[in-house]
């Protein structure tokens, strides 16, 4: 319990407010870049002039941030459910990382994908899932490991607002309009919840003799 630094608790509250400002500043010197209509991804996709630093500049930091904090919330909390929602936000770090290393082909949607391109989006479909099951974790636990009823309710809100996000997001690809958009407002989602969490972790004055008391009733 507490293991970790705690200077890995403020990784979370980082995390949400680089990804916006590294997100930003990529697209101000990629020229002609829509964020409307172009995806995330298409910053360091192959071939783009930027390709080769939008990495150090999102994905490789992002990724320390959120493994980061991942790793804390594992060793916070004895509960075992709270432990496996730290797993998976490490999990996001990996695949984070992962997806900058592997670029997507050009404009991320080749009739032939190459095998970076694969590679880039499984590690895309396991940054989705991981910020989509964590939260639902916290929907049952959070008044019990937290005791904040209200973070539980947000958590419940967070899952079920990203399943709804799919559809326009899926019709976006289909349509080829607005996918920018869409994706920047589903991914907005967890990383509000993300930071939420973060927040309510650097709050929690429980000493670990307080939270091993609890957990023992």
């Amino acid at each position: 319990m507490r293991s970790s630094p705690r200077a890995l608790c403020y990784f979370g509250l980082i995390a949400p407010i680089w990804l916006i400002i590294g997100v930003t500043y990529s697209g101000m010197i990629y020229p002609g870049f829509n964020h409307i209509d172009q995806a995330m991804s298409e910053l360091h996709a192959v071939g783009s002039p930027i390709e080769k630093i939008v990495p150090f500049i999102n994905h490789y930091p992002l990724s320390i941030l959120v493994a980061g904090f991942g790793f804390y919330v594992m060793s916070y909390f004895s509960n075992r459910a709270a432990k496996v929602s730290g797993l998976l936000i490490l999990l996001h770090g990996v695949a984070t990382f992962s997806a900058g290393f592997f670029p997507c082909d050009v404009g991320c949607v080749p009739e032939t994908p190459s095998a970076s391109h694969v590679v880039h989006g499984i590690s895309g479909l396991v940054v989705l899932l991981t910020l989509l099951i964590a939260p639902a974790i916290w929907a049952f636990i959070s008044t019990r490991e937290l005791q904040i009823v209200w973070f539980g309710w947000l958590s419940a809100a967070v899952f079920l607002a990203q399943m709804l996000m799919m559809f326009p997001t899926v019709e976006a690809i289909t349509t080829g309009e607005k996918f920018g958009l869409h994706q920047r407002l589903a991914y907005s989602v967890p990383l509000i919840w993300l930071f939420v969490f973060a927040l309510a972790l650097v709050r929690d004055s429980r000493t670990p003799l307080d939270v091993d008391v609890q957990l023992q009733y």
